[in-house]
């Protein structure tokens, strides 16, 4: 076909939802040569595929492995922490790191956040006072989750500026589409320093516990089983990278979803008991997260195509959630919408950990902030919207508060 999958496109970062509209329709399993890698974009395809084990979500180490001895020296922080991060490993090693994790950062810890979530919500209304324009993202959306994770680690808030700097930082590897050596660079600094800071942490909570889930990490036992330093140092930097990142732009985007359509705004603004509706609705209309990697285990087929072990893949989460065969309407945020279960957090075994906690700070935050200005529009025609594949977020949110 002639469509020219560019995830770099300023065009395609806007609104990808056309031509991802048009892969579903026309291809889609479809071979993108720029990126030397399979697009797969239906919703039954993408959901099956987060359940077979004919793919592989160990995605990195292969990367890794390819790379010249130099390159590898220079990214040696990066290759040893995200190599440990659960999202890239396969059973039995993925299964063992979410055993262990998940006795700690579980349902009930995340749900026995929800007055300190209020708090700093609130702290966060405080400081924007009274401006009738303010930054969404940079006033509330960023730091409302990042403080959340933080204070579940024992983080101080204090260093909210230096844990969304390395964030900032570590995303350029992560989700980035831009290709250039200095990202590697920056990357791999921000990766040494978070693992310093978590090494330090961890040493201070051998020593003495506190109560916060880092020290539950730390003197965590299954039987004879434990995380190693390594595997706490890669598990503090996964959930608190990907536990305020998604939940940033799940809030940004929800948000702009919920302006897109005031009707919409005004029956949750009306009634909050609609906020879990209302968040599973635009988790599914916009969500934070556009890619989930694979590679292909085995020689296999879709849609005529033939799939070799060790291609790339890439299934479009948010193309899934938009596909006509699962909704009707799919570019209308209803939130009395029926239809299945929405894949913003994947599918299957590498359902994203920390999907209550996003879920519940959405469900506190919609209504309060609707609350709050009533009178919320965007301050601006058009955002410029993160240069990632993985990430679904704008860069900023001016908003306007009216009357």
């Amino acid at each position: 076909m002639s469509a020219d999958y560019r995830p770099e496109d300023p065009a395609f970062l806007a609104d990808p939802f056309p031509l991802l509209r048009r892969l579903q329709d026309e291809d889609p399993c479809h071979w993108s040569p720029r990126l030397k890698a399979w697009v797969v974009t239906r919703y039954e395809d993408v959901r099956e595929i987060c359940l077979q084990r004919d793919m592989s979500s160990d995605r990195l180490r292969p990367f890794f492995a390819a790379l010249p001895p130099p390159e590898a020296r220079r990214i040696a922080d990066i290759i040893r922490y995200l190599s440990l991060w659960m999202v890239f490993r396969d059973p039995p090693e993925h299964t063992r790191l979410r055993r262990l994790t998940s006795k700690v950062f579980h349902v009930k810890s995340m749900h026995a956040m929800r007055p300190r979530i209020e708090a700093l919500m609130h702290w966060l209304f405080d400081a924007i006072g009274g401006r009738r324009e303010f930054d969404f993202i940079a006033d509330f959306a960023g730091p409302l989750p990042a403080l959340v994770i933080m204070d579940m680690l024992g983080v101080p808030r204090e260093e909210l500026p230096r844990v969304k700097r390395l964030s900032d930082d570590m995303a350029l590897f992560i989700g980035s589409s831009r290709m250039s050596p200095e990202k590697y660079d920056i990357a791999q600094a921000a990766t040494h320093e978070l693992a310093e800071f978590f090494r330090d942490m961890i040493s201070a909570r051998r020593a003495a516990s506190a109560p916060d889930l880092l020290s539950e990490l730390v003197h965590l036992r299954d039987g004879e089983d434990r995380l190693t330093v390594d595997e706490l140092v890669a598990t503090c930097i996964l959930l608190l990278f990907a536990g305020h990142e998604t939940t940033t732009n799940h809030l940004a985007n929800g948000l702009l979803g919920l302006m897109r359509f005031p009707l919409e705004m005004r029956r949750l603004r009306d009634d909050p008991a609609l906020a879990p509706a209302a968040v599973e609705e635009l988790l599914r209309y916009d969500g934070p997260n556009g890619v989930q990697g694979r590679i292909v285990a085995r020689d296999c087929e879709l849609h005529g195509k033939r799939l070799k072990a060790g291609e790339r893949l890439f299934i479009q989460l948010n193309a899934a959630n938009r596909d006509p065969r699962a909704y009707p309407d799919p570019d209308l945020v209803d939130l009395a919408r029926s239809g299945p279960a929405h894949l913003a957090f994947g599918f299957g075994a590498h359902l994203c950990l920390g999907f209550p906690l996003a879920r519940l700070e959405g469900q506190i935050a919609f209504p309060a902030v609707l609350a709050r200005w009533p009178g919320l529009e965007p301050a601006q025609e058009r955002y410029e919207w993160l240069n990632s594949m993985v990430f679904r977020g704008m860069k900023a949110m001016p908003v306007r508060v009216r009357g």
